[in-house]
C-alpha cells in the first residue's frame, strides 16, 4: 500500500486537490491522506469549498490561521512535520503557490519524502510577489513537476531543472470547472443581486500590493465606480480587503458596487459564467475566464499565467484608473480570437494520476 499526503491551505488549493483525489481513488494499492493547513481559517473562505467540491473531511487540520508570511509558514512546518512523522507517506503532493505549499515542500524535502508539485513552473518574474518566492523554492525541491502549460516547462528548463522531472499535464483547475459547469445556473445568484444575465461585471481583489496601499486601492476603485455607471459591478469581498476599505475610508467609491460576502465555489462560478466581464487580481480567475471565453481584466502589471493573455481572454491593465476604464471599454466593444489552451480539457487529473502511478510503481 502506497500512501499519498495531499496538502491544501487556501481556496484555490481545494479546486486542485478535489479532482486529483477523486482520480486516485480508482487506483488500487493507494491510500490518501488530506491535510488542511487552515491557512484560510474562516468557514466562508474554506469549509464551504470542501462541501461544494465533495471533498472528504480532512484527515488532519493544522489550524494555523492568520499571521505574517514567516509566522504562517513556520506554523505549517511545525504541524506538517508531525503529520509526516506519524503518516510516513510515500509521496507528498502540494498545489499552487501559497505559504502552505512552500512550508509542506520544505518539510517533505528535509524528511527525504518525495514531493510532487501540481501547477509547477509558473513565473511572474516579479520577486516582490511572495507567491513567486514560494513557486521558485517549491519547484527547486520537487521530484515531480506537474506543469499546466508549455511556458511553465520552458521556465523550468531555463532554470536548469532536468527534463525527466517535468511533466506537462494541463490545468487541473479546469477539471473542476468543467465538472461543475452544469450546476452553475443563473438562478443561484439572480435573487442575491439586482442583475441581468450578461449585463454585469464581477470584481475580485485580495492581493496586498493592491489592497494594502491606499493610493493604489483608490485608483482601482475610481475606475470601478466609473464602470458602475455602465453596468452593475458585483464584488465578493475578501475579509482582509473589507478591513482595508474601512481603514482607508474608501466606502464612498463603492456606491455603485454590489458588495457581498465571499461566495462558495458553485455560487461564485455561477456568477462568473453569466457575467459580461471580470476584473480581478487572482491568477485562478484568469484561468477560469480563459476556459469559459469570458473577457478578463487583470489589475496587475504582470501575470504568472501568460498563456491566458497570449491564447486566452485576459488583458493586463495594471492599477491606473484610466487604463482600467479604457481596457474595460475595449474588452466589451471588441471581438476576441481567444482559444482554450492545449490540455485544458478536464482530464488533467487523470494525466497526473498516470505520472504518480509510474513514479510510485503502483
Amino acid at each position: 500500500m502506497r500512501k499519498i499526503v495531499h496538502v491544501a491551505g487556501a481556496r484555490p488549493n481545494y479546486m486542485k486537490v478535489a479532482p486529483l483525489m477523486e482520480a486516485l481513488r480508482a487506483v488500487p494499492g493507494v491510500r490518501q491522506v488530506l491535510v488542511d493547513t487552515g491557512q484560510h481559517y474562516d468557514a466562508s473562505m474554506a469549509m464551504v469549498f470542501f462541501r461544494d467540491l465533495a471533498l472528504p473531511e480532512p484527515d488532519r487540520n493544522l489550524g494555523v490561521g492568520s499571521g505574517s508570511h514567516a509566522v504562517q509558514t513556520a506554523k505549517v512546518m511545525i504541524g506538517f512535520e508531525e503529520v509526516c512523522l506519524d503518516e510516513r507517506p510515500d509521496l507528498v503532493v502540494v498545489v499552487g503557490d501559497v505559504n502552505s505549499t512552500l512550508a509542506a515542500a520544505l518539510v517533505a524535502s528535509k524528511l527525504l519524502i518525495p514531493l510532487a508539485h501540481v501547477e509547477a513552473g509558473l513565473r511572474s518574474f516579479d520577486r516582490t510577489m511572495p507567491e513567486e518566492i514560494n513557486r521558485i523554492v517549491t519547484d527547486r525541491l520537487a521530484d515531480l513537476l506537474l506543469t499546466p502549460s508549455p511556458d511553465a516547462n520552458e521556465n523550468l528548463l531555463q532554470e536548469g531543472v532536468g527534463a525527466s522531472r517535468i511533466h506537462l499535464v494541463g490545468n487541473i483547475m479546469i477539471d473542476t470547472l468543467f465538472r461543475y459547469l452544469p450546476e452553475a445556473r443563473f438562478d443561484r445568484v439572480r435573487n442575491l443581486f439586482p442583475i441581468r444575465k450578461h449585463d454585469y461585471a464581477v470584481l475580485t481583489l485580495h492581493r496586498p500590493s493592491n489592497v494594502d496601499r491606499g493610493e493604489t486601492f483608490l485608483s482601482i476603485l475610481k475606475a470601478i465606480s466609473k464602470i458602475g455607471e455602465t453596468m452593475p459591478v458585483v464584488f465578493p469581498v475578501h475579509p482582509r480587503t473589507l478591513n482595508r476599505i474601512a481603514e482607508f475610508g474608501l466606502q464612498p467609491w463603492l456606491d455603485r458596487v454590489l458588495l457581498t460576502e465571499p461566495l462558495g465555489y458553485l455560487d461564485f462560478l455561477s456568477l462568473v459564467v453569466h457575467t459580461r466581464i471580470v476584473l480581478t487580481d487572482s491568477g485562478g480567475v484568469q484561468e477560469e475566464t480563459t476556459a469559459l471565453g469570458i473577457p478578463c481584466l487583470t489589475l496587475r502589471g504582470n501575470t504568472e499565467r501568460p498563456i491566458t493573455v497570449t491564447d486566452g481572454t485576459n488583458r493586463l491593465v495594471g492599477t491606473d484608473t484610466g487604463n482600467i476604464v479604457s481596457g474595460f471599454q475595449e474588452a466589451i466593444d471588441g471581438r476576441s480570437s481567444a482559444r482554450i489552451p492545449e490540455l485544458w480539457d478536464g482530464k488533467t487529473s487523470m494525466r497526473i494520476t498516470n505520472v504518480i502511478r509510474e513514479f510510485l510503481h503502483v
